[in-house]
């Protein structure tokens, strides 16, 4: 699906940088890639650290699976390739939010190791930071918390190809940040997540 169809195409580059957008906004962009199992808590820290970003004078922009499905990626489903191909738009959605400046919490399950290496070669090409998040927690305590009902729906066999139990989750090698959600309280995972960015400059131009 990630084909070059159009022809004649060629990128146009304009004459205000990065840089210059990093200057004006005071902050230099990046991707915060959450991923994990349905009810790890990926979505439950992403909008705390928006609003910690926000409270500090930050431009942020939470990009969220359900969100995105109801939108822009609204013509896919859940299988392998419609899963490679949600991954593949939103890593080039939040690549042009880098590019603007913008602090990006893209929160998905992205459940399969090659799509989340994709998006982040797309970023590091485009000499743009990615942090991989793995909000880790056992499938047993996800499936407890079950806050959609999903995983209750997945055992009765009304959902296919359900991360976790029909579909597989492929977890990080290397991550950035691994968050054990159920043995941490939100704060200390904002306030973890925040270190990071200022320690790697993030939150200054």
């Amino acid at each position: 699906m990630t084909e070059q169809k159009a022809t004649n195409v060629h990128w146009h580059e304009g004459e205000v940088t990065r840089e210059d957008r990093n200057q004006l906004l005071k902050q230099k962009g990046a991707t915060l890639w959450f991923t994990g199992l349905s009810g790890s808590g990926k979505s439950t820290v992403a909008v705390a650290l928006e609003q910690a970003l926000t409270a500090s004078g930050k431009l942020t922009y939470r990009l969220d699976g359900d969100n995105i499905r109801l939108g822009i990626n609204k013509n896919l489903g859940f299988s392998a390739e419609d899963r490679t191909e949600n991954i593949r738009r939103i890593g080039e959605i939040s690549k042009l939010f880098v590019d603007v400046g913008v602090i990006t919490l893209s929160s998905f399950v992205s459940p399969y190791r090659a799509d989340r290496d994709l998006v982040r070669e797309l970023h590091e090409a485009a000499g743009m930071q990615f942090i991989e998040v793995h909000v880790d927690v056992p499938l047993d305590v996800a499936e407890s918390r079950d806050p959609k009902g999903l995983y209750k729906k997945a055992r009765a066999g009304e959902i296919p190809n359900f991360t976790g139990i029909s579909d597989p989750y492929e977890a990080p090698l290397n991550p950035e940040v691994v968050l054990n959600s159920h043995e941490m309280s939100l704060q200390e995972e904002v306030d973890i997540l925040l270190a990071l960015l200022e320690q790697r400059g993030l939150l200054s131009a």
